[in-house]
């Protein structure tokens, strides 16, 4: 059989392996994406993409535009309530106006909040990699793998014909029931699967039961079912989710077009409803998460890492993480700047967060389900927004200082740059433009300093980079670029002399609050320690 190579095969279209695919292309390294389905989504699905997604997603040229154009053409509102049907007359409101409660997300990202759904998401990110020149194969299906110590042999098919592909490592984001996690022996952990639901996608005029009160997602519980309806999706139809259960004998049979239009009906509360049934789709809902997110040199991103329910849109953007997360560490290995071994942060830092992120859903799903279904859930987080934005990473690749507390969280309203935590948004002027600081990260590593001493971090930068071949940006904050309200010495930490590493993702890897001696034996030990060299 014909042989292809390339130096990444990422198995799966979805959110993780559309965004790695992208990114890896973004940054030039061949990438061979192949995906069983004839295209992507065209159901909703996910609905929402957080702000740090957005943030991992900036680098690539247009993106977060064409998703902000898409969340505008929505509406740009995310109301939640829990009722019986959409005529409920007093819904239990449970988001009332996400604008106004998200308002805080301004003073700490550039970035937007974006409530896409996830098939128009899927196709941006489709399109974007393929300009960046990814290799995306749909309607392929994987055959086989096998490693080596200096790769993995995959056989494809399509169309009835095998090909072998040669790459240097695998991005498995094949889903919830990842054939490759079961093939590598991959051990789970969790609740398991929670129940199955059946997507409905219909067509029918809502005028004067969902803009009266501009509410987006609805849980719903009455006599005939519990599930969820989501109005105004973006894609020119409405979402009925119906839960059904699998060990009463229900199926994915018993959905037929007649009693799809009879749950339509039923969930908007308007029995003569003309509905016109467009898709329907049925699928596990679950919390589940990979006891590691590495096997060998494959490495599980989405779902095939971690499953969980739908309540709280953070499944979605975690997915995009991983995707993103991947890409720079395997660019970093690929080209020499970091040793192999570096490869074992993936898990060390993404495994907290995915399983964090997890229970937080299913806290949610507790919540919004009927009392006796609640038994054993977790309690809901105290303060949400840590796990939006405000959460932390330990690992080789992240320099902690003494008497650090080992968090997960923070509160990102109050950022203090330390090592393990995203770096902090602060407003710069350059040329009479302004930025964020965020703007300045994604590709390499980048040095910030204080004017104070600035000249010496510059200097050290400019060495560490010839020595070790590292990408690598020198920033000193009030030279060419302006701290316009000036925060930065505070958001970030240092004081005169002082200086920050950012890693590619823009994580804060090491800090150094003052001046030292020599900052160029310092930086070149830092940057050799971080990369595994």
């Amino acid at each position: 059989m014909e042989q292809e190579r390339v130096s990444v095969l990422v198995v799966g279209g979805g959110y993780a392996g559309l965004s790695a695919a992208a990114l890896l292309a973004w940054r030039e390294v061949p990438v061979m994406l192949v995906e069983r389905h004839p295209g992507t989504s065209i159901q909703p699905k996910a609905f929402g993409v957080g702000p740090r997604a957005v943030e991992l997603l900036r680098p690539l040229p247009g993106v977060e535009e064409e998703l902000s154009d898409i969340w505008a053409g929505i509406g740009e509102n995310m109301r939640i309530a829990i009722a019986q049907t959409l005529t409920d007359p007093e819904p239990h409101m449970i988001m009332s106006d996400e604008a106004e409660e998200l308002a805080f997300l301004r003073d700490i990202t550039p970035a937007a909040n974006v409530g896409a759904p996830q098939a128009e998401v899927e196709r941006v990110l489709r399109t974007k990699a393929e300009e960046m020149g990814a290799d995306l194969r749909f309607s392929t299906e994987l055959r086989s793998l096998d490693q080596d110590e200096d790769g993995v042999t995959a056989v494809i098919r399509a169309e009835g014909v095998d090909r072998v592909v040669r790459a240097d490592y695998v991005v498995a984001a094949d889903g919830y029931r990842s054939p490759l996690r079961a093939l590598l022996d991959v051990p789970v952990s969790g609740k398991g699967e929670l129940g199955q639901m059946c997507s409905i996608m219909f067509d029918a005029d809502l005028t004067g039961l969902v803009r009266e009160r501009e509410v987006t997602l609805w849980y719903l519980q009455n006599e005939v079912f519990t599930g969820v309806i989501v109005t105004g999706t973006g894609v020119g139809a409405h979402v009925l989710g119906v839960n059904y259960d699998a060990s009463k004998g229900e199926s994915e049979a018993d959905f037929t077009e007649e009693r799809c239009v009879e749950l339509a009906r039923i969930a908007t509360g308007r029995p003569e409803l003309d509905v016109r049934i467009l898709d329907k789709t049925t699928f596990a809902m679950a919390h589940v998460v990979a006891d590691s997110y590495r096997s060998g040199r494959v490495f599980f991103a989405g779902d095939a890492a971690h499953t969980m329910p739908p309540t709280g849109g953070q499944g979605g953007s975690t997915a995009l993480q991983d995707g993103c997360d991947l890409a720079w560490r395997l660019w970093l290995v690929l080209t020499g700047q970091a040793g192999p071994a570096f490869l074992d942060t993936y898990d060390a830092e993404r495994r907290p967060i995915g399983t964090l992120t997890a229970d937080a859903q299913l806290a949610n799903l507790g919540v919004r389900m009927p009392p006796a279904a609640r038994i054993g859930y977790p309690e809901p987080l105290e303060d949400p927004v840590g796990a939006l934005i405000g959460y932390r990473y330990h690992s080789t690749a992240i320099l902690n200082e003494p008497g650090d507390d080992g968090s997960l969280l923070e509160d990102p309203r109050v950022p203090h740059g330390r090592p393990g935590s995203r770096a902090p948004h602060v407003i710069l002027d350059w040329d009479g433009q302004h930025i964020s600081t965020i703007d300045l990260f994604g590709s390499g590593f980048v040095l910030l300093a204080a004017k104070q001493g600035g000249q010496a971090w510059m200097d050290a930068g400019r060495v560490a980079k010839e020595r070790l071949g590292v990408q690598l940006t020198r920033v000193v904050v009030d030279e060419e670029l302006v701290d316009v309200e000036g925060r930065f010495q505070e958001r970030y930490g240092v004081r005169g002399g002082g200086a920050v590493l950012v890693r590619p993702d823009g994580y804060v890897a090491w800090r150094s609050p003052e001046g030292v001696p020599d900052p160029a034996a310092i930086l070149e030990q830092v940057l050799r320690q971080l990369l595994n060299r």
